[in-house]
């Protein structure tokens, strides 16, 4: 099997052993997204959610996708009371054909961030 890595200096680097995200067999793996930043910032739950979702789509295009192109995703989130406020804005990064889903909470995330999503896209 053929493996290609994507990367798109628009977004942060990885932070670990790992790559923005791999094509193989079709499709897009995006690892997980978080806005860095976030936190120190102050930044709302939805603001930190549409910061995750532009990075999702610089990754995308690197591979010539757009966000059309996902087919599943995962949110982590620190509280699941955000859980509106993410769907609002994670929501308007689509217009019909909404991905696969799910959404769970979990006790902590890298860098103390409140949420961090990965997606899967087809690649035509």
């Amino acid at each position: 099997m053929n493996k290609t890595i994507v990367f798109s200096s628009d977004a942060p680097a990885p932070i670990g052993p790992y790559s923005q995200a791999v094509a193989a067999g079709g499709m897009l793996f995006v690892s997980g997204q978080i806005a860095a930043d976030a936190v120190a910032a102050g930044l709302p739950i939805a603001e930190e959610t549409r910061r995750i979702m532009h990075q999702l789509g610089h990754i995308l295009a690197a591979a010539g996708l757009d966000y059309g192109h996902i087919v599943k995703a995962t949110i982590f989130l620190k509280n699941m009371d955000d859980f509106t406020a993410v769907n609002e804005a994670y929501g308007s990064f689509f217009s019909e054909h909404f991905p696969a889903r799910e959404t769970v909470q979990v006790a902590r995330l890298p860098k103390d961030v409140n949420i961090e999503i990965s997606v899967v896209a087809v690649m035509p």
